[in-house]
């Protein structure tokens, strides 16, 4: 018959509070190492930001116990660098020497983890003046309207402009902001659409009071109407007696249906100007509309040129 043997649990123990032993013994011992640090800058001047993402971590070269080094690693806490008084090297290229404030540093750590070395001992930062200004957007439009259709008046943007902060070199480049493309098919009802700006990489360090905007129109069903509109000579020399063979045009137009009884032979004013012939040396004169409603679209004049005798 087999006998199992046991290993007696005396063994484990004496093995684990060797193990605890040791570790004792090897992180109460100072170590010298290295440890990255995460690091932000503060006390940056309110009329000054950051054109450039500068150094995001720093290598502290530190000496404690294996204890101390393990928690500082398990803190991971940010390094805070004063930016409140910088070095200028050049128009907005400024530097921060960290070694200047090692002691700031060195307070931030947990107690006797002790600064031997910093990885870097300088630190570049590119500040731009910051300013703000408004600046208008600009709309991108694909509309399309079904037969019959049109825009009444006309595209309405609410807000029609942003205010853009950062930089001033960059700020005193923007003409303006370009919108996302709208794309409407078949329209034949007043739209409004919500619109976001186009984010691209150049907007960079750019802060905007908002992101979008809404585009409206309104929208109607048109129609085509004609009227006949006697015209006026104008700039014509008094010794000169000129008889043309039309009295008349005709304006033909569209006009939406909601402002079709609006429209009269007095809501046009037609006249040619005798001095544009007489210059170019025409035998014709050419009409011209000078006055005419502002929710009338497409016109066209028929005849185009007026033929004309002189008397003499």
């Amino acid at each position: 018959m087999k006998t199992s043997k046991k290993i007696p649990k005396t063994f484990f123990s004496f093995l684990t509070i060797s193990a605890l032993i040791w570790l004792l013994i090897t992180f109460s011992k100072e170590y010298t190492t290295v440890i990255t640090f995460p690091v932000n800058y503060k006390s940056i001047a309110q009329n000054q930001l950051l054109q450039e993402a500068p150094v995001k971590e720093i290598d502290i070269t530190v000496k404690a116990t294996g204890f101390k080094i393990i928690r500082t690693k398990i803190r991971n806490k940010t390094i805070q660098l004063d930016a409140s008084q910088l070095n200028r090297k050049h128009k907005s290229k400024f530097y921060i020497l960290p070694n200047n404030q090692k002691s700031k540093i060195q307070n931030q750590l947990l107690s006797d983890v002790n600064i031997k070395e910093l990885g870097i001992d300088t630190i570049f930062l590119n500040l731009g003046l910051l300013t703000s200004k408004k600046v208008a957007l600009q709309p991108n439009l694909d509309i399309n309207y079904h037969v019959g259709y049109d825009l009444l008046g006309d595209i309405s943007m609410e807000p029609d402009s942003i205010l853009i902060s950062g930089p001033k070199s960059r700020v005193d480049t923007i003409k303006y902001i370009r919108l996302n493309k709208l794309i409407l098919s078949d329209v034949k009802a007043n739209f409004n659409q919500e619109v976001e700006i186009v984010k691209i990489i150049s907007q960079r360090n750019l802060n905007f009071n908002i992101t979008k905007t809404k585009i409206s129109g309104r929208v109607d069903k048109f129609t085509e109407g004609k009227l006949k509109i006697p015209f006026d000579i104008v700039n014509l020399p008094e010794n000169i007696n000129l008889t043309t063979l039309d009295k008349n045009v005709e304006i033909i137009f569209t006009v939406a249906l909601s402002n079709f009884a609006k429209v009269s032979e007095a809501s046009f004013k037609v006249d040619c100007d005798y001095s544009v012939a007489e210059k170019n040396n025409l035998g014709y004169l050419l009409p011209r509309i000078i006055v005419k409603p502002n929710f009338v679209k497409n016109l066209k004049i028929v005849p185009s040129k007026i033929d004309f005798l002189i008397q003499k």
